[in-house]
């Protein structure tokens, strides 16, 4: 797996039909995935497992990880040009 969890803002990888979106502060996961009874299914297991595993393995080599990153959604309010 080439992937790097939290390396860069422009990386993603896709698994099945779920799309991984790297960042640097979150990965962005999207999609749906069926992990089917046979080899296919355990194969894209797999690969999810290590994704998840890369996930954990990076956050836990972080010293001082905030409590929540603030992922920059807006809730402010904007008069309505049309109206």
């Amino acid at each position: 797996m080439t992937f790097v969890p939290y390396a860069d803002e422009a990386a993603s990888l896709r698994l099945g039909q779920l799309t991984v979106e790297n960042r640097l502060d979150r990965l962005s996961i999207h999609g749906s995935v069926d992990l089917t009874r046979d080899r296919a299914g355990l194969a894209l297991a797999r690969e999810l497992r290590a994704l998840l595993d890369a996930a954990v393995a990076a956050l836990e080599r972080e010293e001082a990880l905030p409590e929540k990153v603030t992922t920059g959604e807006h809730t402010d309010t904007v008069r309505n040009p049309f109206g």
